[in-house]
Parts: C-alpha cells; sequence; structure tokens
C-alpha cells in the first residue's frame, strides 16, 4: 500500500500597530493624551486596572491621586474595575510567579476581558511582568505601558515582548506581545534618583555606537550636562533612542526573533550575567554600560574599532557616570576559568541556535560575529580594568 500525504500550508499575516507618545504632565488635567486614546479605542464604557510600580511612591507620594483626579471627570467611559495594585519594582518584581499570579488574580476579579487594559506604571521590570501577566489572561488584555525611567522610555517599552526571570536565568518566561499604546510623561525624568537617571543611559549609547554615529556624537558633546541632570538635553536623546529601536524592531526582519541575531542585545551578553552574579546590586543600565565598554575594547582587539575610538566611548560613558568595571568582572567561576565568561554559553541558549553577538565596527556600524576568542576576552577584560583604573573608577 502507497501512503499519502497530505500538506496544508497556513500563512497568516498579522499587521501589528502602536503609539508611542512623548509628552509632559500625561495626568495634568489640561492634557487630554490619555483620554483621547481611550476614546479612540471604540466604544465603553472600558474597564481598566492600574499597576504601579511601587518604587514610586516614594519620589511620587501623589501619582495615584493625580491619576484618579484624571479619570474621575470620564466616569461615564473609564471603569477602574479594581483598587490600583501596587508591584515591586526593580528585578524583585520578576523573580518568580507569585507577582504574576497576584496580578492575574487581580485582573479576574475585576472581570477585565480583551477589550479591558492593564495600565502598567513603573520601570522596565514593572512593564514586563505586568505585560506578561496580561498576555496570558485570556490570551492577552490591551496593555498601556507608561514607563517612568530613562531605560524604560529610550528601550525597554517600546519593544514587543516581556518576560520573568525563572530557572537562575534572566527572562527565561516571556512572551511576545505587543502593547495597545506607550505614553511616556518626560517630566517623571526630573524627579528620578540619580542611580536611574544615570543607567538607562546606557541603552541610549548602545544604540549610538552600533545605529547612529551622529547621537554618539551628541552623547559625547552633552556628557557634562547629562552628569548634571539637564532634562532638556536629556529629553530629545531618550526620543531619539525610542526611534531607533522602533525602527530596528519595524525593518530588521525579525521583530519576534525567530533568528539567532540580536543587534539590540549589543553589550548584553556579559550584562545579563553581571547581574545575577552581583544579585542585581547592578542594575540592569549599569550592567548594560559596563558589557557595551567591555565588547568595545574586545572590538579594538579584533581590529573593528581603533583605540581612539575605544577612548572616546569610554571617556563619554565615565563623563555622564556610567560603570566601566566592577569586581565582578574579574570572579572565578568554580568550575575554573572568569565566571564572567560563562554568560556566553547562557547568552546562546537564550537566542537559540549559533552563538551570535553583535559588536561595533566603526561608529554607527554593526557586525555579527559567530565566535568569541576567549582568550582575547580575557585580554580586553585586562585592557577595560586598566581603563577604569587610568580614569580613576574605585575597585579597578
Amino acid at each position: 500500500m502507497t501512503s499519502r500525504n497530505t500538506t496544508l500550508i497556513q500563512r497568516i499575516t498579522v499587521p501589528f500597530e502602536f503609539p508611542v507618545i512623548f509628552t509632559h504632565g500625561l495626568f495634568d488635567p489640561g492634557n487630554p493624551t490619555f483620554e483621547r486614546l481611550m476614546r479612540d479605542a471604540g466604544s465603553g464604557p472600558h474597564r481598566l486596572i492600574i499597576c504601579v510600580d511601587q518604587g514610586l511612591m516614594e519620589p511620587f507620594p501623589n501619582l495615584l491621586d493625580e491619576v484618579h483626579a484624571y479619570l474621575k471627570p470620564h466616569a461615564d467611559w473609564l471603569i477602574e474595575a479594581h483598587t490600583p495594585l501596587l508591584v515591586p519594582g526593580g528585578e524583585a518584581a520578576k523573580n518568580g510567579w507569585n507577582v504574576v499570579r497576584e496580578i492575574m488574580t487581580a485582573i479576574g476579579n475585576a472581570h477585565l476581558d480583551r477589550h479591558s487594559f492593564v495600565l502598567a506604571i513603573g520601570g522596565g521590570s514593572l512593564l514586563d511582568i505586568v505585560g506578561f501577566a496580561a498576555a496570558l489572561v485570556h490570551r492577552g488584555i490591551r496593555l498601556i505601558r507608561i514607563p517612568t525611567t530613562v531605560l524604560a522610555q529610550c528601550d525597554a517599552a517600546v519593544g514587543v515582548k516581556n518576560g520573568m526571570d525563572e530557572h537562575g536565568q534572566k527572562n527565561f518566561v516571556g512572551t511576545f506581545a505587543p502593547p495597545y499604546a506607550v505614553l511616556n510623561d518626560l517630566d517623571v525624568l526630573r524627579a528620578l534618583p540619580p542611580r536611574y537617571w544615570t543607567g538607562g543611559i546606557a541603552e541610549i549609547f548602545k544604540v549610538a555606537i552600533i545605529k547612529d554615529a551622529e547621537l554618539l556624537g551628541e552623547l559625547q558633546r552633552s556628557a557634562d550636562a547629562l552628569r548634571r541632570r539637564e532634562a532638556e538635553v536629556l529629553e530629545p536623546l531618550v526620543i531619539r533612542s525610542a526611534e531607533i529601536h522602533l525602527d530596528h524592531i519595524r525593518d530588521g526582519g525579525d521583530p519576534f526573533e525567530h533568528g539567532s541575531a540580536r543587534p539590540l542585545d549589543f553589550g548584553h551578553w556579559s550584562a545579563h550575567k553581571l547581574e545575577r552574579m552581583t544579585h542585581h546590586r547592578l542594575g540592569h543600565g549599569e550592567a548594560v554600560a559596563i558589557g557595551i565598554a567591555l565588547d568595545v575594547c574586545y572590538a579594538v582587539s579584533q581590529g573593528l574599532l581603533t583605540a581612539d575610538e575605544r577612548d572616546a566611548i569610554l571617556d563619554a560613558m565615565h563623563a555622564v557616570g556610567l560603570p566601566i568595571w566592577d569586581e565582578a568582572c574579574h570572579e572565578d567561576a568554580p568550575t575554573g576559568g572568569l565566571a564572567l565568561l560563562k554568560g556566553l554559553e547562557d547568552f546562546r541558549e537564550h537566542l537559540g541556535g549559533q552563538l551570535t553577538i553583535t559588536l561595533p565596527c566603526g561608529i554607527g556600524a554593526r557586525v555579527e560575529v559567530n565566535h568569541i576568542d576567549h582568550a582575547a576576552m580575557t585580554a580586553a577584560l585586562g585592557t577595560l580594568r586598566a581603563a577604569a583604573r587610568a580614569r580613576g573608577v574605585p575597585g579597578a
């Protein structure tokens, strides 16, 4: 008997579109941004739940009062269906299922459906975990991201994915789920603690080095002003960074990361490892800054950058106040060798397929490499340590 196979090919193209809006005073009574967004969402009333980064309560003690005052006149078409949910900020939010279950339970108790909204107000980790929970309930409830850190506004909030740390790995669990909208209130950046102001600038350096030489030049010229926390200098840099991230996700050919290349993860293979090695003593932006500095040094050893280009990058990052070295960089692994280099295999596994590392190839350009010379990377660590010492970095 001859067996016969029947193959049916299904091909679906699903367009995604969402606005990324930058404004001032998002919840000021006279600002129509949020109201217009919600009225454009179709016939109401719309049910929503608000999830807020607990860490915002200190710098912005009146935040929830301002949100409630804004929503109150619109109660005919917008129903706050649950008391605001305060969620731990930082990586603590992403460390395990308890927070996810708490958010999903609140969504269920509020009787939200796929036409309802979840508002996530906070930093990148908060947006990740709330977005993850919202994506799971009813296979996806509409998410509005309201990022409140430099890193979140210039990078994390404009992406199409979410995640949770699990199994000892960053973002081990997660989904791809584009948001309904991203609303950036630039005013909140002015009140950030220094660490959250400076750390996020690492992600602007990241895209500037590999994608926009003009932006890198602006960072270099503005380094002192950024260290002085001049908001009018930072704001256009944040917007430009977000634009570059959006452009890559849209035009890079792999928005849902089926391949192995991750240009927007330049500097991240070691950053993710450093975060875990330091038990998050280093924030994400701080770890990314060190990861960028290391890969810049390695790029020089491979003939991809000049020493002058390396030094100009390190000088600018240091002038802004970003770390370029940490004592964890030289920790030994229990099985021998540098613990940091074990991050290469972790990163490969996270990417899937072949190891693919993005390196700068001249300023504003990049190349993907599939092999890292461990001896050369170890030497690059030595170069970076010497550079940090020369710049007076403590502990180098």
